[in-house]
């Protein structure tokens, strides 16, 4: 990791505007601290190689998507974009949607997977980076805002049964043959009150009666978190089933916290399918593996999934 590369606000990816808020709410929701999120001890000690802060952008997963496809060599392994507040953010299936300013944590970062000897990570692993990453963020939320959180495959974070993180990893195009980078990023609702959500099924950390809305301390919170559970999923090659910075795999990890699991689903499939059944385990890939009620068993590796009630299983 490039830790010892100088960690600034620039260069921005996309002209971001630096601009007081536009928004009255915002006006009584905290910056984040660019001090404390620039203090070399802790970007050292995260390995981050560098910490990009801007006022507004459209996405921050995008943003780093052009940035490293334009100029691969200047955004290292571990580069962390955030934004105060992000206008046409960007989840799965495409859907776009924009949080009110200074009301949640928008952070994006570049993933090069190498082991500690500098040996690229198998890129079949990367499928469990997302779900890294949610486990990371599970683990914030408890230690820095005594929120209980769970994660909901493949890739939301949910407190009482309510979305308050999203998770996006994107592969970068290969322009010369070089390993893809991994464009991972988390949007997570701090401080939105009710009328402010997106969806009816979304919360926010505020609604959950967290102990702290301090973005800055959240964010801080969630990558040393992941920095140090990604070091290790590093080292040991990206395998789900070796023991994870000193305690369980992650395999084991994500199954511990994940809702998903046995419960009756509905699988939205690519190519407008759709799966009914019992959502039995994880497979070696991070792959959801739906038992019908024909008794198959079927690998999902991508797609949207409902948790069903008991009388939309058709059971009841």
């Amino acid at each position: 990791m490039d830790a010892e590369q100088p960690a600034s606000s620039e260069p921005r990816p996309t002209p971001g505007e630096d601009r007081p808020p536009r928004d009255r709410e915002a006006l009584n929701r905290e910056a984040l601290n660019r001090e404390a999120l620039l203090e070399p001890d802790f970007l050292s000690a995260t390995g981050i190689s560098q910490m990009n802060i801007v006022e507004s952008t459209g996405s921050t997963n995008q943003d780093l998507v052009r940035a490293v496809t334009v100029e691969p060599k200047k955004w290292a392994d571990l580069a962390v974009l955030t934004a105060e507040h992000q206008t046409a953010a960007r989840g799965r299936l495409d859907r776009h949607w924009e949080s009110p300013e200074r009301s949640a944590v928008s952070v994006s970062m570049v993933l090069r997977p190498v082991t500690a000897e500098g040996m690229p990570v198998p890129t079949q692993t990367y499928s469990w980076l997302s779900l890294l990453a949610a486990v990371a963020l599970r683990e914030a939320l408890q230690e820095t805002a005594g929120v209980t959180a769970e994660i909901k495959w493949p890739n939301d974070v949910l407190v009482n049964g309510r979305k308050v993180a999203g998770i996006l990893a994107q592969m970068t195009p290969l322009g010369d043959g070089s390993v893809p980078a991994v464009i991972l990023g988390v949007g997570l609702n701090v401080s939105l009150k009710q009328d402010e959500l997106p969806v009816p099924t979304a919360t926010s950390l505020a609604l959950e009666g967290a102990t702290t809305t301090d973005r800055t301390a959240l964010l801080k919170s969630y990558l040393s978190r992941f920095t140090r559970l990604y070091r290790s999923f590093c080292n040991s090659e990206g395998d789900p089933a070796a023991g994870l910075a000193g305690g369980p795999s992650l395999h084991k990890r994500v199954e511990s916290a994940m809702v998903t699991l046995g419960r009756e689903v509905r699988a939205h499939l690519p190519g407008d399918h759709e799966l009914v059944g019992h959502a039995s385990r994880l497979d070696e890939h991070g792959s959801l593996l739906v038992v019908d009620h024909g008794g198959r068993e079927h690998v999902v590796t991508a797609g949207d999934v409902v948790h069903l009630r008991a009388t939309e299983s058709g059971y009841a």
